[in-house]
């Protein structure tokens, strides 16, 4: 938390000036990864069924990418009902609430008991990230973007894994390449695509970063910046 730092000269990547410090600020973190995971990782093409488990900063991105990929049918998954909600602004066409039953048997109902082509974790724990591959239909790719401790494994049913051709891939930072993938995240805000103004909830000044974070752990926040 500070308002300068040295970073070696491949990490500066030039922008327009005339892009706002705190669109820029997004993008750097919540956007590119949750935005890359599903056009680098997972790759999600146009009419695909996609589950999101998490709509926090970096999930609300992922719904956007999907969105932005042409995805027909989009479930935001989350234990908080106003996280849901931003996950409707941001491109999702179903929300199930997991505190209120099984999120998997939901997705499955949503599908026809298909399952989805695409389930994306952004939680971070080994009980959601199970849960993205049991909603996975034959030949789904369940992408794991939440960090859990470092000792943590999931275990996975051998007979769905290979009789349904499952996969699982990890993506750590939207499997980008920032200085390729940065620019166009850029243009796509520039012509009005790419959601960042609506991603940002509230402004913090620097005076008040603690009241910050406890707004971003009772889940009232899309993302907030603090202006130093």
């Amino acid at each position: 938390m500070a308002p300068a730092m040295i970073v070696p000269e491949g990490g500066a990547i030039p922008v327009a000036r005339d892009i706002p410090f705190e669109a820029l600020a997004t993008i750097g973190c919540a956007v590119i990864t949750g935005v890359g995971a599903v056009t680098n990782a997972g790759q999600v093409p146009k009419g695909s069924r996609v589950a999101v488990i998490g709509a926090g900063g970096v999930g609300l991105n992922v719904v956007q990418g999907a969105a932005l990929a042409g995805a027909e049918r989009i479930i935001a998954i989350d234990l908080l009902d106003r996280k849901l909600e931003f996950a409707r602004q941001f491109g999702a066409t179903h929300t199930v609430n997991a505190s209120a039953g099984d999120p998997v048997a939901a997705v499955r109902e949503l599908t026809g008991g298909r399952g989805v082509d695409y389930a994306f974790e952004v939680v971070g724990l080994p009980k959601t990230m199970r849960q993205a591959y049991d909603c996975l239909a034959k030949r789904g790719l369940a992408v794991i973007v939440g960090v859990a401790p470092v000792t943590a494994e999931i275990p996975v049913p051998v007979m769905s894994l290979v009789f349904e051709e499952r996969a699982i891939a990890g993506s750590i930072y939207g499997s980008s390449r920032p200085r390729h993938d940065i620019p166009k995240l850029i243009d796509l805000y520039r012509a009005g695509k790419l959601k960042l103004d609506e991603l940002l909830t509230r402004r913090y000044p620097f005076a008040e970063i603690n009241e910050a974070y406890d707004a971003l752990e009772r889940g009232e926040v899309a993302r907030s910046v603090v202006i130093f």
